[in-house]
């Protein structure tokens, strides 16, 4: 398994999410980086948030993002 550029952009976007409440989301503006609306774009696809420019985390993004962050503090 390889973590190519495309992969560690969505990751690097989905740590940027609120963890302190369900209620609380991110807006991407459209002269982001394209790197960056590409991979929210990807995650929407997916159903890892409710909207193409971020949103809301979706459960499946809620999850994701517990387990990013247990990865995360076990190999730092």
């Amino acid at each position: 398994m390889a973590f190519d550029e495309k992969l560690m952009a969505e990751l690097e976007l989905l740590v940027k999410f609120p963890r302190s409440s369900l209620h609380q989301g991110i807006k991407i503006h459209k002269n982001a980086d394209q790197d960056i609306l590409s991979a929210a774009e990807r995650l929407y696809a997916k159903g890892v948030i409710d909207q193409p420019d971020g949103g809301y985390l979706t459960d499946l993004g809620h999850d994701l993002l517990v387990h990013l962050d247990q990865v995360h503090s076990a190999l730092k």
